[in-house]
Formats: structure tokens, C-alpha cells, sequence
């Protein structure tokens, strides 16, 4: 079982920054990817970024790539989603997730998550 906190939400004005973290404790696979999901009231689950803990492989959803950006601190145990330009649209609760996997047609899942942060984005 993986233990996922993340931290760092809160209220920003559009165009302000925010990074998110998220410590992971218990048995932590470095193998499987990490991610960041997030989730808009009335709206459906959206991928966000994944990245193994070798720091490999990042990627970035469309919708925010050359915003967002996914980086690992493996002494920390840690994921940090670093969120530049930021619109009222990313507006979400922001989580994060253990061994995430693509299964086609834009899905994902994955073992483990946490309780989320809220990113709140005014205009």
C-alpha cells in the first residue's frame, strides 16, 4: 500500500504560479509511474503529467503542456507539479497517483491516490 499527501493548493490570480507536491511513503515501486490527475466540479477525471521516479519519461497533457511541468526529488520521496500561466479553466481539485497507466482512448488508472489539494484560479 503507497500513502500519497500532496500540498501546495490555493487561490491565485490568473497568470500566477503554483507548485504542488506530493510525498509518497510505504511500498513505493520505482518502476511505476507517479502522476498528477485533476478533477473540476461536474467535470470528468483529466490526466494531467506522469513521470517515473527515475525521472524519465515525463509527459504532459496537451491542455497545459509549456505550462506545467512534472519533476521528481527521489531523496524526498517526492512529485512536484509546477503550474506557471495558470487560467481560471485549471481550476480543480489537483491529486496525485501511483502507478499510473495509459489503457488507451485517453484513460488512465492507477493503484493508488491521494486526497487531492484544491487549485483555485481567479480571473
Amino acid at each position: 500500500q503507497v500513502q500519497l499527501v500532496e500540498s501546495g493548493g490555493g487561490l491565485v490570480q490568473a497568470g500566477g504560479s503554483l507548485r504542488l507536491s506530493c510525498t509518497a511513503s510505504g511500498r513505493i515501486f520505482s518502476s511505476y509511474p507517479m502522476g498528477w490527475f485533476r478533477q473540476a466540479p461536474g467535470k470528468q477525471r483529466e490526466f494531467v503529467a506522469a513521470i517515473t521516479w527515475s525521472g524519465v519519461g515525463a509527459r504532459v497533457e496537451d491542455s497545459v503542456k509549456g505550462r506545467f511541468a512534472i519533476s521528481v526529488d527521489n531523496a524526498k520521496n517526492t512529485v512536484y507539479l509546477q503550474m506557471n500561466r495558470l487560467k481560471p479553466e485549471d481550476t480543480a481539485v489537483y491529486f496525485c497517483a501511483h502507478d499510473v497507466r495509459a489503457i488507451g482512448r485517453g484513460e488512465y488508472v492507477f493503484d493508488s491516490r491521494g486526497q487531492g489539494t484544491q487549485v483555485t484560479v481567479s480571473s
